[in-house]
């Protein structure tokens, strides 16, 4: 009983009669075709099923996948890697020098250093210890002096 039909519908609906639409019929695919060489009949095989019927048809060879191009026997990785090394090998000469040269370069400042002190500091030695106001002779003590008009008389 559809709802249309039930008790709750009331009687002056009218009823809608819908008609279904048929869909054509479907055309079966084609068969797909297997190329075959000329002169050449494919081989007819027949198959037994397990519930007995017998299948025949022509022998189908199966699709081979394309052949796979052949990988070389180093990885372009590997290749890579192996001229980065060779090119940090190339630069690690120049690498050597510079850093020989920063460190003589180093050793000859400090020498400079080194050399500028000992002399600046010799000079100073000189100028504290020298006795330029005393010039060899004999020490007086004064014990009674006259210092008559700026003159010492002993």
């Amino acid at each position: 009983m559809y709802p249309e039909q039930g008790p709750h519908v009331p009687a002056q609906r009218a009823m809608e009669v819908h008609q279904p639409t048929p869909y054509p019929p479907a055309v079966p695919a084609p068969a797909p075709v297997v190329p075959v060489q000329p002169g050449t009949v494919p081989a007819v095989a027949s198959m037994v099923l397990p519930d007995g019927r017998v299948i025949t048809g022509y022998a189908i060879e199966p699709t081979r996948p394309e052949p796979v191009a052949a990988k070389p026997a180093v990885s372009r990785t590997a290749v890579n890697i192996a001229l980065g090394g060779a090119g940090f090998l190339a630069v690690c000469g120049g690498l050597v020098l510079l850093t020989s040269f920063i460190a003589a370069l180093t050793a000859f400042i400090t020498q400079l250093v080194t050399l500028a002190a000992v002399i600046f500091g010799g000079w100073i030695a000189v100028q504290l210890f020298s006795t330029r106001g005393h010039q060899g002779g004999t020490t007086v003590h004064i014990r009674k002096a006259v210092i008559k008009r700026n003159h010492f008389h002993g």
